[in-house]
């Protein structure tokens, strides 16, 4: 189980944000959404600061984290942020 997330998409956060080295984007569970994992949630993100336990990946100098209390919505799988360049955004996915 790991986080991966492409340069294009930090980049991306990096620009839509106004983020600087060492932010950290918390992924979170929310309700609702479209989320293809668990039913009837999905994956938000926000820019917070944790040192809690958590599963993590730095890309662009911006560090992209999950809180280990919500590391069962990826059901023992990995997430990987990748830039959508037809939809001009982020996807999630799971595998």
């Amino acid at each position: 189980m790991k986080i991966n997330v492409e340069p294009a998409v930090a980049q991306w956060y990096i620009d839509e944000m106004g983020l600087k080295q060492g932010d950290q984007l918390h992924i979170f569970v929310r309700l609702g959404g479209c989320g293809s994992v668990q039913p009837g949630m999905s994956l938000g993100i926000t820019k917070e600061p944790s040192q809690a336990p958590r599963l993590k990946h730095v890309s662009e100098g911006i560090e992209f984290y999950m809180l280990e209390d919500q590391l069962w919505y990826l059901d023992n799988k990995s997430l990987s942020l990748q830039y959508n360049e037809k939809e001009e955004g982020v996807g999630f996915y799971v595998s």
